[in-house]
Parts: C-alpha cells; sequence; structure tokens
C-alpha cells in the first residue's frame, strides 16, 4: 500500500481539494484529481523530513507564544520606527548570527520564524550551516540583538528538536 500511495492522508486531501476547487465533478476531474493524489506525494517523498520528530509540547506551545508576541511587537516597532523616519533614520545592517541548531527541521523553522518577524530577512546560511546572515531594519547593538535571537528564536528550537 505505501508503494502505491506513500501518504495516504495528504493523498487523501489532495483529492479532496482538487474536487472542492473545480467547477464540476465530471469523471475527467475525478480522474485528474486521483492522478494528482496519487502523483505529487510520491513526486515530493524526497523532500519530507525523516527525523524532524518535535518533541517536549510544552516548548513548543511557549515558543508559538513567544512567536506570536514578536509579530505584534515588532509590527509596531516597524510602525512607529516608519513614522519616526524623518527624525532618526533606521539603522540597519546585515548580522552574522552564529549557530549551534544543526537539526534541518529547526532549521527550517527558524527561517519561517524569521521571515513572518517584521524588520528581520534571512538571507543567507552557511554550507556549514554554522552561520546565518540576517538583514535586519533596525538595531543599536549587534552583540545584543544576536544574544536576543539566539536566545529567543534558536534555542527554544534546539529543545524542541534535537534534546
Amino acid at each position: 500500500m505505501t508503494a502505491l500511495i506513500p501518504a495516504p492522508r495528504t493523498s487523501a486531501v489532495l483529492f479532496g481539494l482538487w474536487l472542492a476547487l473545480t467547477p464540476t465533478t465530471g469523471p475527467g476531474q475525478v480522474l485528474l484529481g486521483v492522478l494528482l493524489a496519487l502523483a505529487i506525494p510520491a513526486i515530493t517523498a524526497r523532500l519530507h523530513a525523516a527525523d524532524g520528530q518535535a518533541r517536549r509540547p510544552l516548548a513548543i506551545a511557549r515558543y508559538a507564544a513567544i512567536v506570536m508576541l514578536d509579530v505584534l511587537v515588532s509590527n509596531a516597532q516597524v510602525a512607529w520606527g516608519v513614522l519616526r523616519g524623518r527624525w532618526r533614520p533606521p539603522k540597519s545592517g546585515f548580522v552574522v548570527v552564529p549557530l549551534d541548531l544543526r537539526d534541518p527541521v529547526g532549521l527550517a523553522m527558524l527561517a519561517i520564524v524569521t521571515t513572518i518577524i517584521p524588520g528581520t530577512v534571512w538571507t543567507e546560511l552557511a554550507l556549514d550551516r554554522d552561520r546565518l546572515l540576517l538583514h535586519v531594519w533596525d538595531f543599536d547593538d549587534e552583540a545584543a540583538f544576536v544574544a536576543r535571537y539566539k536566545a529567543r528564536y534558536e534555542q527554544p528550537l534546539r529543545e524542541i528538536f534535537e534534546r
């Protein structure tokens, strides 16, 4: 069964979405939905993480709360920075963050979180995955920014994925 349908739930969801999004449910649409539901998981099977097991549900909940709070606070800070831009232009620049996180799924989560926090952009990950280059919209002290970034975003992901 797994050779024909490597991800049955994903296939079922894809098939259901296909039928929900098509204007008609004729035999051609059903057949195309079945083909897509079987082909897409088979084609993307190598993209799925084999060992990306998240642990510690309380740490996950705490991390989600931190990220949500930081999104709200950063939105307000960026908005205020835009409004006061005439009086004090933002001090933006590139910041190198040394990484201790090695788990590929953890790094993907770090990339997602960095992307959704206003004012930060993930620009480059070193080939050996030990450094991250970020563009930060406004910061005063690079060392303080790096320490805060590691404490708020990287360390909880290490706890969730690596320990």
